[in-house]
């Protein structure tokens, strides 16, 4: 996945008054000594030649410690530029989330916003990118030229198409050795296969981000991905797609569906009725609540403010948790998804990875007396608990395998 330190970034400077070189500095929020840049390249047309200094305004986010931000950034630069179009809100970004959530349509413009990307060989791809930075950019000592800028175009891509490999690869990797579709599967087939899944998701993640969601974007990246066939034209690929109109069919054929309804004497074992009438795993309802009631209690305790690593891993492992365990568990309550024992046993190992790093959290924040001696212990209790049931849940489905 690519770096993107804007909100580390308190302040930086670019120089590419060298053809064919960049260097530069940046200060970031948690590092004490700037982080050099030495890079191959020139940067876009409305930087070449010139030294820009950029200033965030704004409050900075400290890098953590274990980030592994490598204090000497060499390799290639990306696009450079300071004149990237983005659409920026007019209003303040809380303001115009509550508004999306409510259905409305926050106003918005088109503003500049600065766009640094490079190719790093201890870091791979890094960007910075806001509109909201203060610059300054000298007059250019040199100025680029159509050929030149051409040259550059290409350069860029290709240190893209050489990050795209590497996970491209990631890919491929998880996809020798697995078997066919109409093959029995079990627990490690299906890691196997979630593995691959998210490999591929980092990669479209990755695509989207640098390409966006345009339409001309779309048909790169979906060549990017596969989803193209060697002689598939972007035309063809249109015709397959389902209309609006058809989805719109589904989905409302779908919703005068009944929901099935869950076996009666399975109530409290398999699932449970939540207060506002929805069906959950009551493991996973245990999970959701305990995490949300732990991370109450450190914010009314003022902890949020402290961005401690330990504690936050506590907490954030603890809510991925849960969110793993409704992704194994509560399609399968209401009847739905994929209920392949096997599959539902390779979920709920990754449910056990997230919860056995929040455990090792609790453990680090435990010395530091952040939180109440009673909350440690009530806390330490809840995971080793809900750790049991996942196991049992395993060696129950493991058996029906």
């Amino acid at each position: 996945m690519a770096w993107r330190i804007d909100e580390n970034v308190i302040r930086g400077e670019i120089d590419n008054r060298e053809k064919g070189v960049i260097r530069g500095r940046v200060w970031l929020d948690g590092v004490a000594e700037p982080v050099a840049l030495e890079l191959k390249g020139n940067a876009c047309p409305d930087l070449a030649g010139c030294v820009l200094k950029f200033d965030n305004p704004g409050a900075t986010v400290r890098l953590p410690k274990d980030a592994h931000f490598h204090p000497l950034q060499r390799g290639t630069a990306g696009d450079m530029t300071a004149s990237r179009k983005v659409r920026v809100f007019d209003l303040p970004f809380e303001e115009a989330y509550a508004m999306i959530k409510r259905g409305g349509k926050p106003p918005e413009h088109m503003a500049n916003s600065l766009y640094l990307e490079w190719f790093s060989e201890a870091n791979g791809r890094v960007v910075i990118e806001s509109a909201d930075y203060e610059l300054t950019i000298s007059a250019p000592e040199w100025r680029m030229t159509p050929e030149e800028d051409a040259q550059r175009a290409k350069q860029a891509a290709a240190g893209m198409d050489d990050f795209m490999e590497k996970l491209t690869g990631a890919v491929e990797q998880q996809q020798r050795g697995q078997k066919h579709p109409d093959e029995e599967w079990n627990e490690h087939d299906y890691e196997k296969f979630l593995k691959e899944s998210d490999a591929r998701t980092d990669k479209y993640i990755e695509l989207l981000d640098k390409y966006g969601d345009s339409d001309e974007a779309e048909a790169r990246i979906a060549k990017e991905m596969g989803w193209l066939g060697e002689d598939q034209t972007e035309e063809e690929l249109e015709r397959e797609r389902m209309s609006v109109e058809e989805i719109n069919a589904i989905c409302e054929a779908a919703a005068n569906e009944p929901p099935p309804e869950p076996d009666p004497h399975r109530e409290g074992l398999d699932w449970i009725r939540t207060e506002d009438g929805d069906l959950r795993h009551p493991l996973q309802h245990r999970c959701f609540k305990s995490s949300l009631r732990f991370s109450k209690q450190a914010r009314a305790l003022g902890l949020a403010k402290l961005q401690d690593k330990d504690l936050d891993q506590f907490l954030f492992e603890f809510q991925t948790t849960g969110a793993k365990l409704a992704g194994a568990l509560n399609s399968t309550v209401r009847g739905e998804g994929f209920t392949d024992p096997a599959f539902i046993v390779a979920c709920l190992k990754r449910a056990l990875d997230h919860l056995h790093k929040s455990q090792a959290g609790l453990e680090a924040v435990a010395p530091k007396k952040l939180l109440p001696e009673a909350t440690i212990a009530e806390a330490r209790k809840e995971l080793f608990e809900i750790r049991e049931g996942i196991l049992r849940l395993m060696d129950e489905l493991r058996g029906r395998a």
